[in-house]
Parts: structure tokens; C-alpha cells; sequence
């Protein structure tokens, strides 16, 4: 009897067990609201991510939006410090984000020439995930004015 209740133990821990190792929470999350930089002049949201499932703690990335550019959201990867990619406003469908090429990331984005972003593609995967889950779109809806500018910009 002790050891059939053993046996059940040992196989609900087997088939629970990978369970309860899955991180809780969404995979992926944008903040809800826009900040702005005042020293860099652009406005920014983090982009938090596991590219495991099973991983307890989120990664991030900043997208990042400057009123000079007003088409597009920008990714940054602050571990490597540089611009990766970009987010078109208002794409729909598989055209809507430029990859960079590994040569082409820099950490300033006036060092990158507009040549370098590639026609828009679907969005890419999920940073260092081993899936293809893809990345969900930042959220659009980005300030129309600065912080204590009581004007609108646009």
C-alpha cells in the first residue's frame, strides 16, 4: 500500500511538475504608458519578454519614438546598447517591421542610415527565443505633445 502510494506521488509529480516550473504571466507585455526623455528628447515604453516560457524573470528592450520620425517605433536593446529594429505606425498585416542587420545596429540612430532599414516584414520572434512565437506590435498610441507643452505637436 506505502508503495502505490508512492508510485502516485512520483507519477503526479512527473506530469504536474513541468507545470509548475512554467513562469506565471503573460510571455510578453509592453508598458501602458508613454515616458519621455528629456535628455535624448523621444518618448519610450519598455518592451518586457522571456524567450523561455519556464523563465521566471522578464528581459527588456525600449521602444522608443522620436518626434523626427513620426512613422516609426524603434527598438533598443539596451544590453548591447543599439537600435535593432523597427516598428511601422499603422502597418497591418505581414509589412510591418525592418530587422537590421547585425552590421548595421548602432547605438545612436542618426548613425544609421535610413539605406540600412530593409523593406517592412512580419514581426520577428521574440528576442533569443527558441520558439517563433512573435513579438506582439508596441502600442500605437504614442503622446501628442511633449510633457508641460500645453500645443499639440502633431
Amino acid at each position: 500500500m506505502k508503495s502505490a502510494r508512492i508510485l502516485v506521488l512520483v507519477l503526479t509529480a512527473l506530469l504536474v511538475g513541468p507545470r509548475l516550473c512554467e513562469a506565471s504571466g503573460p510571455r510578453q507585455y509592453y508598458d501602458t504608458n508613454w515616458s519621455y526623455n528629456t535628455t535624448n528628447n523621444y518618448y519610450y515604453v519598455n518592451y518586457y519578454y522571456r524567450p523561455l516560457v519556464t523563465q521566471p524573470t522578464y528581459d527588456y528592450h525600449y521602444c522608443i519614438y522620436h518626434e523626427s520620425q513620426p512613422r516609426y517605433i524603434y527598438y533598443y536593446n539596451p544590453t548591447t546598447q543599439a537600435y535593432w529594429g523597427r516598428y511601422e505606425i499603422g502597418s497591418k498585416g505581414d509589412a510591418r517591421y525592418s530587422i537590421l542587420a547585425a552590421k548595421d545596429r548602432k547605438k545612436d540612430l542618426k548613425d544609421i542610415p535610413e539605406t540600412a532599414f530593409p523593406k517592412p516584414a512580419k514581426m520577428p520572434s521574440v528576442p533569443g527565443a527558441k520558439d517563433s512565437v512573435a513579438i506582439e506590435p508596441p502600442p500605437e498610441n504614442v503622446p501628442d505633445k511633449k510633457p508641460g507643452d500645453p500645443k499639440g505637436k502633431r
